[in-house]
Formats: C-alpha cells, sequence, structure tokens
C-alpha cells in the first residue's frame, strides 16, 4: 500500500466468480478500491454497471463493467492498478497465464483468491457438486443427490452457481419453486435449463449475486444445502462433502483447465461419468489423473442415460438438433445428448444448421467452428432468444430434437413437431452416491 492508499483493483470475471468474490473480500474492506469488472465468455454482459445496492457504501456509484479487452486501456484510463485478479472459470491453463501476463506488463501484481478467502461457512451441512470441465455431467450428478437425499427423509434446498445476466438489482436473492417464478424473474434458456429440471422434482433452488444473504435463506428451508456448481468453478460454499464428475470424453482436461484441476485435488467423490463412451486409453488416463492427484478421493463409475420421449418418432426423420449451449461453446464439446438420441434411435440425417443460422447464431457458429451437426441453444437474451427460434425454424428437418435440460416450448414457438432428449445419471456398481449420502446423513444431518 503507497502511502496509506488504498490498493487498487480490476477483477477479470463473467459475472459470477467476480461479483462473490468482491463481495466477500473487497466489498467492505477500505485497504483496497475496485476500480473496474471485465467481462468474458458471456455475449452482452460488458457496459453495465455493478450497482451502489450491491457494491455497498465506499461505492456510492457502483463498479463500471468493461470488455476485459479493454483491460490495457482500463488500466491506463486510470493511471495504473495494484491488483489485477482473475475470477472466472473452465478456461486452459495457458489462457490463465496469458492474462497474468497482461496484468504483469501493465505493471500490476496478479491475484488468484482461493477457497479460504472466498467460501462461506454454513450452520447447516453442505453437500457440493462440481466438476473438471462444463458438460461432465454436473447437473444431472446434482440432481441425483438432491433426490437421494429427499429419499432419505430430508429437506435439500439448491443453491445454484450464479447465472446474473440482467438486472443485477432484481437478482440479489431469487428463490425458485414455480415455474411462475422463472417467468417472474425473466430468467434467460441458461438458467431455466439448471432451474426447471429441480423444480420438476420438487426441489427448491436459489440463486442470485449476494450468496451470504442467499445462503442464510436457503438454511432457514434446509436440512441439506446443497451447491449446484457452474462451469468446473470450486463451490462458494464450505462443503462437508464434495462430490466432481469428470469426463473421461475429454481425458487430460481435468489436468489442464482451471479451476477443474483445483476441484479434482478437492475431491471427497469422483464420478467418472460418461463411461460407456470413452475408449480405454481415455479412461486410463482419467485413471492416472486421479492416482497422481486424489488417491484418496472414493471413485464411482457411471453412465449418462440418454432418453427420448418417443423414440420411435425419431426413426427414418431429418432431424435438427438443439443442444445445451455452455457445453458446446467454452465446454468445447463437439456434440451433447441430442446427437446420441438422433443416432441411437435411428434418424436418417442430422441436417446442417449452419445455412440457416441468423444474428448472434450466426456468430456463434462463427467464434466455434467445431460445431457442425447442431445448434447450441443459446438464450443470453429476448433478441437472442428470437434469433435461436428463427434459426432452429428455417432448418428443413422433420423434427426438432431438443437436447437441453428444459422444454424450449415454454420459451418459443417450435414450427414442427419437437421431441425433449432427457439424460440422467446412471451409476454402475459400488460404490455409489446412495451408500457415500447414507453415511453423510446418519453422520452429519441427525433427524
Amino acid at each position: 500500500m503507497k502511502d496509506g492508499a488504498a490498493r487498487t483493483v480490476i477483477i477479470l470475471g463473467a459475472a459470477g466468480r467476480d461479483f462473490h468474490d468482491f463481495n466477500v473480500v473487497y466489498r467492505a474492506d477500505p485497504r483496497y478500491r475496485v476500480l473496474a469488472f471485465t467481462a468474458a465468455q458471456i455475449p452482452d454482459i460488458e457496459g453495465r454497471r455493478y450497482p451502489p445496492e450491491l457494491a455497498g457504501p465506499l461505492y456510492p456509484e457502483g463498479i463500471p463493467i468493461v470488455a476485459e479487452d479493454d483491460l490495457e486501456r482500463t488500466v491506463a484510463e486510470v493511471g495504473g492498478v495494484d491488483e489485477v485478479v482473475f475470477a472466472y472459470s473452465d478456461v486452459p491453463h495457458l489462457h490463465v497465464m496469458h492474462e497474468a501476463s497482461r496484468a504483469l506488463a501493465a505493471g500490476a501484481d496478479y491475484v488468484l483468491l482461493g477457497p479460504r478467502s472466498t467460501m462461506l461457512k454454513s450452520s447447516r451441512p453442505v453437500v457440493a457438486i462440481g466438476a473438471v470441465r462444463t458438460g461432465a455431467g454436473k447437473s444431472q450428478t446434482t440432481r441425483h443427490v438432491a433426490t437421494l437425499l429427499k429419499e432419505l427423509g430430508r429437506r435439500v434446498v439448491v443453491v445454484r452457481h450464479p447465472m446474473p445476466y440482467g438486472d443485477l438489482r432484481a437478482q440479489v436473492r431469487q428463490r425458485y419453486a414455480t415455474h411462475a417464478d422463472l417467468d417472474r424473474h425473466e430468467v434467460t434458456i441458461e438458467e431455466r435449463e439448471e432451474y426447471e429440471p429441480h423444480l420438476e422434482r420438487g426441489h427448491v433452488v436459489y440463486a442470485g449475486v449476494d450468496y451470504e444473504q442467499i445462503l442464510r435463506a436457503a438454511e432457514g428451508e434446509a436440512d441439506v444445502v446443497l451447491w449446484d456448481g457452474g462451469n468446473n468453478d470450486f463451490p462458494f460454499f464450505r462443503p462437508d462433502l464434495f462430490i466432481v464428475v469428470v469426463d473421461p470424453l475429454r481425458a487430460g482436461h481435468e489436468t489442464s483447465y482451471h479451476p477443474g484441476e483445483t476441484n479434482l485435488r478437492l475431491a471427497d467423490v469422483l464420478v467418472v461419468n460418461k463411461v460407456d463412451s470413452a475408449s480405454e486409453e481415455q479412461l486410463a488416463t482419467v485413471r492416472q489423473s486421479i492416482e497422481r492427484a486424489n488417491p484418496r478421493a472414493t471413485r464411482i463409475m457411471a453412465r449418462s442415460l440418454v432418453t427420448v420421449e418417443d423414440p420411435a418418432a425419431v426413426r427414418g426423420k431429418r432431424v435438427v438438433v438443439v443442444e445445451d449451449g455452455p457445453t458446446l461453446t467454452h465446454g468445447e464439446m463437439s456434440y451433447g445428448a441430442g446427437v446420441v438420441a438422433a443416432q441411437r434411435f435411428g434418424a436418417s440425417e442430422i441436417v446442417d444448421p449452419r445455412p440457416y443460422a441468423v444474428g448472434s447464431i450466426r456468430d456463434t457458429f462463427a467464434r466455434w467452428p467445431h460445431l457442425d451437426r447442431l445448434i447450441p441453444a443459446m438464450g443470453y437474451g429476448e433478441r437472442q432468444v428470437a434469433e435461436l427460434e428463427e434459426t432452429i425454424n428455417a432448418v428443413p428437418a422433420d423434427l426438432v430434437l431438443v437436447g437441453t435440460p428444459i422444454d424450449l416450448r415454454r420459451v418459443m414457438h417450435l414450427d414442427k413437431p419437437s421431441l425433449r432428449v432427457r439424460y440422467e445419471l446412471d451409476e454402475i456398481g459400488e460404490p455409489n452416491l446412495r451408500g457415500i449420502l447414507e453415511r453423510f446423513v446418519a453422520d452429519r444431518v441427525p433427524a
């Protein structure tokens, strides 16, 4: 600290971890002055302000959110900064260090805040679900764990990693118990993909921006707080049991992506998913990574069980496939459950949607050229949802296979028949999550 002045800080983020780190580490500490957040990964989230209602009394005008590409210009405009904090997830280790080089070249220290500084302590037992990569099967594992805890007679409240892409003032603390709550909060497709499957199972979900407030509210109606992680981030709450999903279809990524490797090393339980689709070589790579990084963790083998509403209706049809967006974009998968269903149930053709894409959907294909047989369900705002609807309807197909976790028919009009594709965790043999949770409940969650 120079002559008693506050250390100046810029936080690199993506409207999630960055806001949380600010709230718990910097917001009330006069030794620091956060000058800006930057925004990456998510479309159109820059150009906003973190509002004073959330930023606190040290920030009466709030904090600007600028594009990450403008980091150097922002540093120059404020006359230099003391620290640049990296605070988003699911990026290669190499990317983290490229951002470090930008920060160091601008004269700043480079900071990664860890679990001790950022995890909140709950008065209730916490089970946390994380992953080594986006699209590993984290959400289906969370649903499975929530159902098991409910079957064991415990009240479960799910707290989802933040996705505050709208009016931050309205998203401080949000509670979802019905589909009407989704409509009332005007959630994006990405939020629906995470919340809707829980609501269909009768689970209450909290999310928002201020996770201290969210945690205290969830504790009031839960025997167990279930953290549903986003991307491959580590939990915002200190877990009593940490379950991490590993994806052998991207073998090697468990030790080469941030902060997924952190999760691999922290896990109490490692669920190796999609084992029925992975090669022996891929499985051997994952086993080797686990032995090196975290041999103490309990290992569970599982597959992602894909089903469709009416399998016979797929056979012989020309289909357009819509898949979960983040899994395909920064998650870097080239297919998902919809493509698996099309192949397994006998579609005659998966129609290439790229010639029919419009607006931001066309831009998404340009940015992620590995996507060629499917449409990523991008829906971060009304305009993008409309462009997604226009793209789907323009594809000359007999049937839409909806491989996202939600019913797209709730948010758009599809002009051709559609079927939902579902995917759930299917454990193979023992040990299994039921046994682990039975012991956890007996030890930590008295009736």
